[in-house]
């Protein structure tokens, strides 16, 4: 099950998200849905339809888990998906 200690090492596709920090301000309170997860990027679809992708590592995201929002750093979400659930990481 999801929570807010262990998102990180779970999947990012499905779950809603806002971009709260990045160093393109552009981006900043950008919200939608994550479609898909690569390596160093997050693809996002916009509530028009649009995607757009968002470099993990300059951002600050907020995930929706349930009713609750959890603030992430970028750079701890960093690597293949499939590589992030298997390590072992700090508390954040």
């Amino acid at each position: 099950m999801i929570t807010p200690e262990n998102l990180v090492r779970h999947e990012l596709i499905g779950l809603k998200i806002k971009i709260v920090g990045d160093t393109d301000r552009k981006l900043v309170g950008l919200a939608g849905k994550v479609i898909n997860e690569t390596r160093n990027m997050l693809v996002i679809e916009k509530a028009d339809g649009s995607e757009i992708s968002i470099a993990k590592e300059t951002g600050i995201f907020s995930f929706q888990i349930g009713s609750a929002w959890v603030r992430v750093d970028g750079r701890i979400i960093v690597g293949r998906p499939e590589d992030r659930i298997k390590k072992k990481l700090r508390t954040w």
